[in-house]
């Protein structure tokens, strides 16, 4: 087996959302993410580190979209999705008291072996978010 071609991490991940204002006012408020591109069936948001977080209108993408003469293939997901940000060390405490001051409730609070730890909470939509400290992943 031939060894692949490099790659330099994830550039885009997506959530699918019922209300795309909503949930765009939701990840600015809370991460604040900037908005690079919005129309009525998805939105864009820079993430740090030059990663991107989709916004899908849900139902929006379940045709082919038509994009400079080709198409992005149609794709969904389907119920509560999960997704985790990663936190410096010394920033968990500060998280925890912006989720209190936004009153969005910490679902779980998780110690990890290898000596991180997880807060996960909800978006609007339902969907699963984490931020984490160092010590969950080798590489994190």
């Amino acid at each position: 087996m031939t060894k692949p071609p490099r790659i330099g991490g994830i550039l885009e991940t997506s959530l699918y959302v019922d209300d795309l204002p909503r949930a765009r006012d939701f990840y600015q408020t809370v991460f604040g993410f900037e908005t690079f591109f919005v129309d009525p069936r998805m939105c864009a948001m820079g993430v740090p580190d030059g990663q991107v977080l989709l916004l899908f209108l849900r139902g929006a993408t379940d045709s082919p979209a038509p994009v400079n003469g080709s198409f992005i293939p149609p794709h969904r997901g389907d119920g509560h999705l999960h997704l985790c940000f990663a936190i410096p060390l010394g920033e968990l405490a500060a998280w925890e008291a912006h989720l209190l001051a936004l009153d969005i409730a910490v679902e779980s609070r998780l110690r990890w072996a290898k000596g991180g730890t997880s807060l996960y909470f909800r978006d609007p939509d339902g969907n699963s978010l984490e931020v984490a400290t160092p010590g969950l992943w080798p590489n994190h």
